[in-house]
């Protein structure tokens, strides 16, 4: 176990030089400047003077503090801003800013006294990297992005980096809320002026799950810091007729009743494909729902809508052949089934929440009451 803030590891660059060699403290050319800082860079990791700092100093500030002749005395005496008081980039270039020291070519280090001369050592500026060029032909278009599928692809990216991404899966029987749902439609439409959907039926079942078990209603703050939340505000992505993505937001969806929540999630998705969504209707959400099943796609892997912990994605319904059991043995009899698919962020989220969580879910809509009233 290491402790937050101590080193892991020291890299040493430069392949097959010695430990005990430094290249020549030769000025690099403006073009080969980027190049040197970060070949010299990693070689600077003393302070000016003998003296150890009391602070965790970064191989960055040691450097920084190396070439601008900073003593560790005066290191101490820096006030830093990040975690812990560590001194930050920032904090050694604002101290150097302030006049006290002028800043030096950091691609240009001290050379120490050494013993024999070093050998020279050519320092060349690597190749710019870009993107591979696509392969066009005759009937091919290239069409820039719109600003909300940038805002997309930028906030999948991302969340990507951000989260460790772990995925579990429940295969539910759903034939008892199929059937009541079948039964009930028409009269639900007459009494609440809504057309009964599954979604809305699912929502109640994750909301009930969320409510008892929170730990899955969380964020990360300030890198290693759970904010656990309160209310359930379940966001339902809904695509949109140009082809992006947009998530309104049910709030407080565990305190609706299923009237309540279909009136909701009816109202949001209409409003959402004309484009007439409030922005506080698209804030807020501490959980996401995805129906995959509305493409006719069984299960999928969704990404998490940051700042959120998880998402699950709800597959098509299928009737399958399965065994049932009965008093008076097994049968075979044909059932509905869907797949939940449930990603969540192993930072603060374990195999056993994650995959618990899922399979309450599905309890719930595998013990629905066929006999329920609207």
């Amino acid at each position: 176990m290491v402790q937050v803030g101590q080193p892991i590891a020291i890299i040493e660059t430069g392949g097959s030089a010695s430990p005990k060699t430094e290249a020549p403290a030769t000025a690099a050319a403006p073009a080969e400047k980027a190049a040197a800082v970060s070949h010299a860079a990693p070689q600077i990791v003393a302070a000016a003077d003998d003296e150890k700092s009391d602070k965790f100093l970064s191989p960055l500030v040691k450097s920084i503090a190396k070439t601008e002749s900073i003593s560790n005395t005066e290191l101490d005496s820096i006030q830093g801003t990040g975690s812990n008081g560590r001194i930050t980039k920032d904090d050694i270039l604002s101290y150097v800013a302030s006049g006290r020291h002028s800043i030096a070519d950091v691609a240009a280090p001290e050379k120490a006294a050494a013993p024999a001369p070093a050998p020279k050592v050519e320092v060349k500026a690597a190749p710019a990297q870009s993107a591979p060029v696509p392969s066009l032909s005759g009937g091919d278009e290239i069409v820039e992005m719109d600003r909300m599928r940038k805002l997309i692809a930028d906030h999948m990216v991302m969340s990507k980096k951000v989260s460790p991404h772990v995925s579990s899966f429940v295969e539910a029987d759903v034939t008892n809320m199929v059937l009541w749902r079948e039964r009930v439609k028409d009269k639900f439409l007459q009494a609440y002026g809504e057309k009964l959907t599954y979604t809305p039926i699912l929502i109640e079942a994750i909301a009930r799950a969320i409510r008892e078990m929170p730990g899955i209603n969380c964020q990360v703050v300030d890198d290693n810091k759970i904010l656990y939340k309160k209310n359930i505000n379940i966001g339902m992505a809904a695509a949109l007729p140009s082809g992006n993505l947009i998530v309104p937001v049910i709030k407080n969806a565990d305190q609706l009743n299923l009237a309540g929540l279909t009136k909701s999630v009816n109202d949001l998705a209409n409003r959402a494909r004309k484009n007439a969504l409030k922005p506080d209707e698209i804030q807020g959400g501490t959980y996401t729902v995805s129906n995959v099943g509305t493409f006719g796609n069984v299960f999928g892997t969704p990404i998490i809508n940051q700042p959120q912990a998880a998402i699950l994605a709800l597959g098509a319904i299928k009737k399958k052949p399965a065994v049932i059991e009965t008093p008076t043995g097994d049968v075979i009899g044909i059932r509905h089934f869907m797949f939940l698919s449930h990603s969540y962020d192993h930072r603060v989220i374990d195999g056993a929440l994650g995959g618990s969580f899922i399979r309450r879910v599905a309890d719930f809509l595998e013990n629905f009451d066929i006999n329920r009233d609207i």
